[in-house]
């Protein structure tokens, strides 16, 4: 469900963005433009929560996680960012050599979307170290939210750009839900019983606390902040940017509680959304090229295959499409994953 949101903010972005010129905006979906880092907060917690209940359940887990966890992170990106590059040529994007080689590299995103897939194998890393290093859990928790304060900081130190890492405030402004999941994964048992005591009065309340929080920070903090100043030399910029992006925290939290006190009631789903669950990480990677070669332009620099303009018919088309690109990418990328070893019976 949260990649096929994730999905329709992307759309929205491209029919109903208020950067684009005018005759091109299709409004429909203008509602899912400004909330795409809620749903990132939701993979994050989720991340977090997961890894910390298999750090618990599962003997040895930190032994080779690398390998098991990281590596294929690392390989799904670099297999995708190779595709978004051959459709870039495709489409008559004109390349040097050493564009490519940037590209290749990994340092120049060919599929914009994936920078999740960056970020991630960092936090993981952070995870296996904190947790294999630090003989109490409490203490290994504390360091992976210092490793997301540094990186905050890093991310807003670096102004918007579009060729390298870090390009924008959309790197780090729900990344504090990753180390909350490992929290939450902590004390989980606790915070269930409190919040079942108290049902029927936090779940309204982290219901309108979703909409109070994203007033404030659109509608009055992020404008007397910003997140953009790089034209006119703020001194106090980075600041604007850490305040901004706290603003934002808030919502994710309360996006993230009201989710989580929801679903204790409630269970979304059918068979589509449970195949499409298993396969989110692929259909995060595919479904982005189709928006781009239907929407009214492809990345800006040359004429989409054809143009939809039609919002429904828009998004029924990007579906259609990335649901069997996300197969074909799934056997891919399984294909070239390294082989589990053999464990040899002693005879």
């Amino acid at each position: 469900m949260t990649a096929l949101c994730i999905a329709l903010h992307h759309i929205a972005q491209k029919t109903c963005g208020s950067w684009h010129p005018r005759q091109y905006i299709v409004h429909g979906l203008d509602v899912f433009v400004p909330i795409g880092y809620l749903f990132v907060s939701i993979f994050l917690f989720c991340s977090g929560l997961g890894l910390y209940k298999s750090y618990k359940s599962k003997p040895d887990y930190l032994r080779g996680f690398a390998r098991r966890r990281i590596l294929p992170l690392v390989i799904a990106y670099y297999l995708s960012e190779v595709i978004y590059l051959l459709v870039r040529l495709a489409m008559g994007q004109k390349m040097d050599a050493l564009t490519v080689l940037w590209y290749l590299s990994g340092l120049h995103m060919a599929n914009f979307n994936a920078w999740y897939l960056i970020v991630i194998p960092f936090f993981y890393l952070a995870f296996w170290l904190a947790f294999r290093l630090c003989k109490r859990e409490g203490a290994a928790i504390a360091w992976v939210f210092a490793f997301t304060l540094l990186y905050t900081l890093l991310g807003a130190s670096i102004n918007h750009q579009s060729d390298w890492w870090f390009c924008g405030e959309w790197w780090y402004n729900s990344i504090l839900l990753f180390p909350l999941g490992l929290l939450f994964g902590k004390y989980e048992a606790r915070v269930t019983a409190f919040s079942r005591k108290l049902y029927w009065l936090l779940l309204p309340l982290s219901f309108a606390a979703i909409f109070a929080l994203f007033h404030l920070s659109e509608k009055v903090l992020i404008p007397m902040w910003g997140y953009y100043g790089e034209n006119w030399g703020d001194r106090h910029l980075l600041l604007h940017r850490l305040g901004s992006a706290a603003s934002q925290w808030l919502v994710c939290i309360a996006c993230v509680s009201f989710c989580f006190l929801f679903m204790m009631k409630v269970r979304l789903g059918n068979r589509l959304l449970a195949l499409l669950g298993r396969v989110t990480l692929e259909f995060y990677l595919m479904h982005g090229i189709f928006v781009e070669l239907f929407g009214f332009s492809f990345l800006d620099f040359t004429k989409s295959i054809h143009y939809i303009r039609s919002v429904p018919l828009f998004l029924l088309v990007v579906l259609a499409c990335a649901i069997p690109a996300t197969a074909l990418f799934h056997l891919l990328w399984k294909a070239v994953l390294p082989r589990k070893r053999a464990v040899k019976t002693p005879v």
